[in-house]
């Protein structure tokens, strides 16, 4: 069994079994026009769990595994995921302005690691990730946050538009990371509770992600190249908060 395989959960009863325990599932794998009442009951529980599901053909679970899969293949997290409204509701209870990052359509697994490591550091409370549309988090994420991800929340969440109203209804501050900001990172405040928004190299934040963002920022470019990894760039916007943040703090103690 390959690596990516090593947390595979084969059959349909295994998975139902897996997750009425309280196992956290990454997704579940079901072939494609499989019917039944036992997988009806699957069905009923994943929607009810929010667990992500693809519906895929025989040939794909017959690829990841030989034993007899009954037509689901299922993923265990190896990580902890927690819930964005307890992760929010522990930052705004605590001492210090809480700082999100979210992660729209972020795919590749080692910027995703490198951006956890910088968020850890960075004192982040919680990443947000969409359920659908991001990176892995398997044992290459891990080792590419340098275990970061075992220490810092990870919230994965159906719908991230879902997700941004939600922090805008808590009182939290919307700024995403663009190329086409008109603003300079430096030029906002970020001393706030603050959610970072970063999106994808390729594609950028979605655009209905971004219309319900509160203010656009740019980090400063002055090379040929009119862009950079998100991974750097997400540190820089992280950082530039926790600049902003000890100065602010600085100024605060000395009146």
């Amino acid at each position: 069994m390959s690596e990516s395989n090593q947390n595979a959960i084969f059959g349909i009863r295994p998975v139902i079994e897996a997750i009425n325990a309280g196992k956290q599932l990454d997704k579940v794998l079901v072939k494609n026009g499989l019917e039944g009442d036992l997988i009806q009951e699957l069905k009923d529980l994943i929607r009810r769990k929010r667990i992500f599901v693809q519906y895929v053909p025989g040939e794909k679970l017959n690829s990841i595994t030989s034993q007899n899969h009954q037509g689901v293949v299922a993923f265990a997290a190896q990580i902890e995921y927690y819930e964005l409204e307890e992760v929010v509701t522990a930052a705004l209870e605590g001492d210090k302005a809480p700082l999100f990052l979210v992660l729209d359509g972020v795919t590749d697994i080692r910027n995703f690691g490198a951006i956890a490591r910088s968020a850890e550091c960075a004192g982040v409370n919680a990443i947000i990730i969409p359920a659908k549309g991001s990176a892995q988090i398997n044992s290459e994420a891990i080792k590419s946050s340098a275990g970061a991800l075992h220490f810092i929340p990870i919230v994965k969440v159906p719908s991230l538009r879902s997700a941004i109203f939600y922090l805008r209804d808590s009182g939290i501050r919307i700024i995403a990371s663009s190329e086409k900001a008109k603003h300079m990172m430096y030029k906002v405040d970020m001393t706030p509770p603050t959610a970072i928004v970063m999106g994808s190299e390729d594609k950028g934040i979605s655009p209905e992600n971004l219309k319900f963002v509160d203010e656009m920022v740019k980090v400063p470019l002055s090379g040929k190249i009119d862009s950079l990894n998100v991974g750097v760039a997400a540190a820089l916007v992280m950082f530039e908060a926790v600049r902003q943040r000890i100065f602010d703090d600085m100024f605060s103690d000395e009146e």
